[in-house]
């Protein structure tokens, strides 16, 4: 099979610090130091020694993987990992330091919003400009541009300069400049975060058209349900480096299972990453665990979901309510519930508190996202909040025909079969005497 996009080897380093000569005092400090052979310890070699060397940053190290012609290759990994430089080399924006990137054909790249726009300029404008900097002629561009538009959705906008554009109206008018000028090779960075779910819908669409027309697409997204449906084949990179290709549906996990903040009996959680900044940190969580649950972190359908945590006041608070999320092995929210408002420990001190419902989950891989929110607007003032917590699995039903996926995460109450008003037998015996 035709390889599209061929990577040995490729590694891309950065600099730390300053790299310019500063102040005087900073160049008589670093001639010094030369002189006496020391050199400034830089802090992220001291959090980060592993992507560290001389001063300089790994952001890539020793990755090697190719894409054959036609494929659509998801990449995944947290944030820091890698992935936009990455994309940077690919789309020549910056050399490696070391190793290669063969690409055969031309390339098209979406990797921010308004990339390679020029604000002065109106829509249409860009889109010629944009066209000729992937070498299409001007007589392919203008068999192109209604097309470009009317997906976009700005024709009412196309003579206005950019620089008046939302950031929505940039990036649908990036992404179908990008799409409809015939490039070989398509390389998509978080497109779908900006845009509402029907354009989402048609980006999904066209990058499946593009490579069903035999042409590649490198699809970057946190949207793990978007890389399942799209790609079926997955690289996951962390630190720099290339921890999984294969395909997408192992892939999701392996990210998953590395994001995934293991709970063990008492687990501490205090110095997890939180889920979002603007926390009031009132009250914290201190550890938390399920109860219930086999060998192998699982639970039978039918049995009782109970959360154990600990929590810690440090200032004090109304009373509060738990908030738990449960979610699939995709992130996509199951559902949601609150706990009645409970009364918070006093400042400085610490106590448990534990919580049980029965969710009607069907057979597959879960886990949850918790928050601890005041007791008026549940939701809306949060003291402390965890996602990716608390994985734990859901035995299979007691179904004769055994649970397929397709029916959905949530297995619904059984249908009764409600009797007629006139029973079929004596119906029956009616008709008879009627005859």
């Amino acid at each position: 099979m035709t390889r599209s996009i061929e990577i040995e080897n490729l590694s891309k380093r950065y600099k730390l610090g300053l790299t310019h000569a500063g102040s005087v005092r900073d160049l008589a400090n670093k001639v010094v130091g030369k002189v006496l052979g020391k050199s400034p310890a830089s802090p992220s070699a001291v959090t980060d020694p592993d992507r560290t060397e001389d001063g300089h940053f790994w952001a890539l190290k020793d990755i090697d993987f190719s894409v054959n012609q036609g494929e659509v290759l998801g990449v995944i990994g947290k944030n820091g990992a890698g992935k936009s430089t990455l994309l940077k080399l690919l789309s020549r924006i910056t050399f490696p330091t070391s190793g290669r990137a063969v690409l055969h054909g031309r390339v098209a790249s979406l990797l921010e919003v308004g990339t390679g726009f020029h604000p002065e300029l109106t829509g249409r404008e860009n889109v010629f400009l944009n066209g000729t900097i992937l070498g299409m002629t001007r007589k392919e561009i203008n068999k192109q541009l209604d097309d470009i538009v009317d997906f976009a959705g700005v024709a009412k906008f196309i003579d206005t300069p950019v620089k008046r554009y939302s950031s929505g109206m940039t990036v649908r008018l990036g992404f179908a400049v990008a799409a409809h000028l015939d490039p070989e090779i398509l390389i998509v960075d978080e497109v779908l975060a900006v845009g509402d779910v029907e354009f989402q819908k048609r980006c999904l669409g066209k990058m499946q058209s593009v490579a069903e027309s035999g042409k590649t697409v490198l699809f970057v997204s946190h949207n793990l349900a978007s890389i399942r449906s799209l790609t079926t084949r997955t690289v996951v990179l962390s630190q720099g480096k290339l921890i999984f290709d294969g395909p997408t549906v192992d892939g999701v996990a392996c990210y998953i299972k590395e994001n995934m903040i293991s709970q063990e009996s008492g687990s501490d959680v205090t110095a997890a990453p939180r889920a979002f900044s603007g926390l009031t940190r009132k009250v914290d969580f201190v550890s938390m665990q399920l109860s219930g649950l086999d060998g192998d972190g699982s639970m039978e359908h039918d049995s009782e979901f109970q959360l154990n945590v600990t929590v810690k006041a440090n200032e004090a608070c109304e009373p509060f309510v738990i908030g738990l999320t449960v979610l699939s092995q995709d992130k996509t929210p199951i559902g949601t519930t609150f706990s009645e408002p409970v009364t918070p420990p006093a400042i400085g001190t610490q106590q448990d508190y534990q919580v049980a419902a029965k969710f009607p989950l069907a057979s597959g891989s879960f886990h949850c996202a918790i928050s601890l929110a005041e007791k008026p607007r549940a939701g809306t003032l949060v003291h402390d909040s965890l996602s990716d917590v608390l994985p734990f699995k859901v035995n299979e039903p007691s179904l004769s025909a055994g649970w397929v996926p397709g029916w959905g995460a949530v297995c619904l109450p059984h249908l009764r079969v409600i009797p007629s008003i006139t029973p079929i037998s004596k119906q029956s015996s009616n008709d008879a005497k009627t005859g």
